[in-house]
């Protein structure tokens, strides 16, 4: 799995990219055939913003978020992959 994290306006800290590289890890519990991350954090005044692109075996799943806190919008991001993908996996599983 390969996880490429970009800032916008902000500069992306070792922290923040060892942050989002242990939450998106966690992704694979779920799924195996994650093959590609793509995260981009983004700064506009008050928001700070997370939005992630994952590439997985016959899907393309994108989430973001929005708060305050850029730790906060990572975690809440990585929540909201973590539905789609077990719906993703479920429903692959029902059709067969």
């Amino acid at each position: 799995m390969q996880v490429s994290v970009t800032g916008r306006h902000v500069e992306v800290t070792e922290a923040m990219k060892q942050h989002v590289e242990d939450k998106i890890g966690k992704l694979k519990r779920h799924f195996d055939h994650v093959t590609d991350v793509h995260v981009i954090l983004t700064v506009e005044k008050l928001e700070q913003k997370a939005e992630a692109t994952v590439q997985i075996s016959g899907a393309k799943l994108f989430a973001d978020d929005v708060q305050e806190d850029m730790y906060a919008a990572i975690d809440n991001m990585v929540d909201k992959l973590d539905r789609q993908i077990i719906k993703h996996k479920e429903k692959v599983q029902s059709h067969r």
